[in-house]
């Protein structure tokens, strides 16, 4: 098959594979089936699980589990959400597809509140609602022809990094690899809208990242695909007292903030 014809075949897969990502309205290239990304989110979430302890604080996971309630129920995504606590001292979390959560309890530190909390999850649930991991999968396999026939499965081994990497799983487990900055902007946004409308306080999103600008320099902007934390909270704090989140979080039921 020659070059032109292939790209004609991938100008048309492009064509028919765009999708409009919900809450954010923008246009995106994903043909991956939810039913396989899910399938491989549950693989990845439950290799996690096997490998990392679940945490034995009951309180502190009954809180993560009514906080990752209320804002799957605000994304209004009907997925078969999961949430567990995992016992670590790494600042991390993180939802696959399928609405597979976790949360390290080193990130609770940083989240201090029930709010801060709040703004880590809707984050991450923003990710699996979007098909994040979906349109980064579509992307590989464009660009890597031997993913089009392959067996997406974590069981192939010869695929299965770039299977994890699509997903935002590194290859220790626990390490997150990051989305694209425009995938990480997009969740924030998606992930505020979840926490207004669930009734935590969207300040505490901008005074999360504050709190992780004072853990650490994150370099410039430019070296990474995470927005710079003051950046980013600069433009949480903007976003918070937009009109549409104040009247998302006005309508809601308010969660009283109360530390962690």
């Amino acid at each position: 098959m020659g070059p032109q014809i292939l790209a004609i075949l991938a100008s048309i897969t492009i064509m028919v594979a765009c999708v409009t990502v919900p809450g954010s309205n923008r246009r995106a290239i994903n043909f991956m089936p939810d039913g396989q990304m899910n399938s491989l989110g549950l693989q990845a979430y439950q290799d996690v699980l096997k490998t990392e302890k679940k945490s034995k604080n009951f309180r502190m996971t009954a809180v993560v589990r009514e906080i990752g309630n209320k804002i799957a129920r605000a994304s209004g995504e009907k997925f078969k959400w999961e949430f567990n606590l995992i016992d670590s001292n790494k600042i991390n979390a993180f939802c696959l597809p399928g609405g597979k959560v976790a949360v390290y309890t080193g990130i609770l530190k940083v989240a201090q509140n029930t709010a801060g909390l709040a703004a880590i999850m809707g984050h991450e649930v923003a990710h699996a609602v979007a098909r994040h991991g979906g349109e980064r999968m579509s992307h590989g396999v464009l660009a890597q022809a031997g993913l089009a026939g392959a067996s997406l499965s974590l069981s192939n081994n010869k695929y299965r990094g770039a299977i994890l990497g699509a997903l935002g799983v590194g290859a220790q487990v626990g390490v997150m690899l990051p989305f694209s900055r425009s995938h990480e902007t997009e969740a924030d946004v998606l992930g505020m809208q979840y926490m207004a409308k669930a009734g935590y306080n969207p300040i505490e999103a901008s005074h999360f990242w504050t709190r992780m600008n004072k853990g650490g320099s994150a370099g410039p902007e430019f070296m990474s695909t995470h927005p710079n934390p003051v950046n980013r909270a600069n433009a949480l704090r903007k976003m918070a007292s937009s009109s549409k989140i104040r009247n998302l979080y006005a309508r809601s039921r308010k969660q009283i903030t109360k530390r962690l």
